[in-house]
């Protein structure tokens, strides 16, 4: 898939489904590239993943930075899509422009920010100032406090009329894509049928025109308890583990080095 978002927007016209995954380093982003995945995401999930954080709430804008740019500087073909982590956006337009620039300086194609119908305005002033943005509804990371943890979003129909109508004037705004998590698949397949920029799913059914997985959950490195709409494709931890305890095994009788 080529960096240019407009081609996107040809494939979700054409129906064909696109794939995106979470990266924070260069070697797993270089994988990635080369595997052919469509886009990649340096998420502030890299809080948990990488930090150990129970939240993504501590993540800051210098850390976004920082592998931002190590990611950029390993991919070659996938559209490079970075969080604005808490903080940095919701006070005003002006400050999230400010923290989208610092981003799309440090390698980000396309900027992700967190929130329904609050947002629009934020999206509109990015869109007007050439950032291209994401816009991220359903279960928000940042806004757990107020949600009372990592749980399903839309499962009233007043819930799901809400978010259908944020993705619509998010989209009315100028988001060049909508991200929704763990929302109703029946809801998912509404907005994605509703608006004409593409939509991403994680945990929101197979209606939408991409998909976006945690990179140690798709790998088997989640050490935790991994979320029930993630699928390992390897059980990396246990592999890993064997080898590294090898190594230890063969330092400690000599048999390496040799």
């Amino acid at each position: 898939m080529s960096k240019n978002i407009a081609n996107w927007d040809k494939a979700k016209r054409e129906g064909r489904k696109l794939s995106f995954i979470t990266a924070y380093d260069h070697p797993f982003a270089r994988m990635a590239d080369a595997a052919g995945l469509d886009g990649i995401l340096i998420g502030d999930s890299l809080g948990m993943m990488i930090a150990g954080s129970p939240d993504t709430l501590g993540v800051s804008l210098e850390q976004m930075e920082y592998h931002t740019s190590i990611v950029a500087k390993a991919v070659q073909k996938a559209l490079i899509m970075a969080d604005l982590p808490f903080g940095s956006y919701e006070e005003s337009p002006a400050q999230a422009f400010a923290a989208s620039a610092r981003l799309m300086k440090a390698g980000a194609e396309i900027v992700k920010l967190e929130g329904g119908a609050p947002m629009v305005e934020t999206v509109a002033f990015l869109s007007a100032r050439a950032v291209p943005v994401c816009a991220h509804i359903g279960l928000t990371p940042q806004h757990i406090r107020q949600f009372g943890g990592f749980k399903r979003q839309g499962k009233t129909p007043e819930a799901a009329a809400r978010l259908i109508e944020d993705a619509i004037a998010l989209a009315q705004a100028g988001a060049r894509m909508v991200l929704m998590e763990a929302i109703p698949a029946d809801v998912a397949a509404e907005i994605t049928r509703s608006i004409p920029v593409p939509t991403i799913g994680i945990g929101a059914g197979p209606g939408t025109d991409a998909q976006v997985l945690v990179l140690h959950d798709v790998l088997g490195l989640n050490m935790d308890r991994a979320p029930g709409f993630a699928r390992a494709y390897i059980n990396g931890a246990a592999l890993m583990q064997e080898a590294l305890t090898k190594y230890a095994e063969d330092v400690r009788t000599s048999k390496f080095p040799e």
